[in-house]
């Protein structure tokens, strides 16, 4: 079960490498303040959570990966030649949530270590608040669509 837990969260700690650079990116094409905030936090979130994962990897004796993969930025520097509306920016980073969520969710039921399954659902816990956070936000935009949040 080691190598298994090993395995599994390596693939999230990807996917946590991979949103820490997709909210980079939305930041930078972000003007309002009070939203690249908002981003700023739940980026900070994901940098905790690879942390964590890290420090389970070396716990179970494993070696944490440390670069996302090659296509993630591939496909980040696609998307970042065209400027985006600041409800597409959040609507992008909705979506990209909710993967890594049903990813997680996934990899939860599957053969992981007792702690290595509580950490999981304390990040599925913090990931699922981000998703609200992000779908009130795109509420926001879609009521308010000339007015900056505040």
């Amino acid at each position: 079960m080691t190598i298994e837990s090993i395995t599994e969260l390596n693939t999230l700690l990807m996917g946590e490498h991979m949103a820490i650079q997709s909210y980079e990116h939305f930041m930078e094409q972000v003007e309002d303040s009070t939203i690249k905030k908002t981003l700023q936090k739940i980026q900070q979130d994901h940098k905790l959570h690879a942390v964590k994962i890290a420090e389970q990897i070396q716990n179970l004796g494993g070696r944490p990966a440390n670069d996302p993969p090659m296509m993630a930025e591939f496909m980040l520097t696609l998307k970042s030649l065209h400027k985006k509306d600041l409800a597409s920016i959040i609507k992008d980073a909705y979506v990209g949530q909710k993967r890594g969520i049903e990813k997680a969710e996934e990899i939860v039921k599957g053969d992981l270590d007792q702690n290595s399954k509580n950490l999981l659902t304390d990040i599925l816990h913090e990931d699922t608040m981000h998703l609200s956070i992000l779908k009130e936000l795109m509420n926001h935009l879609d009521n308010n669509t000339s007015t900056p949040i505040h």
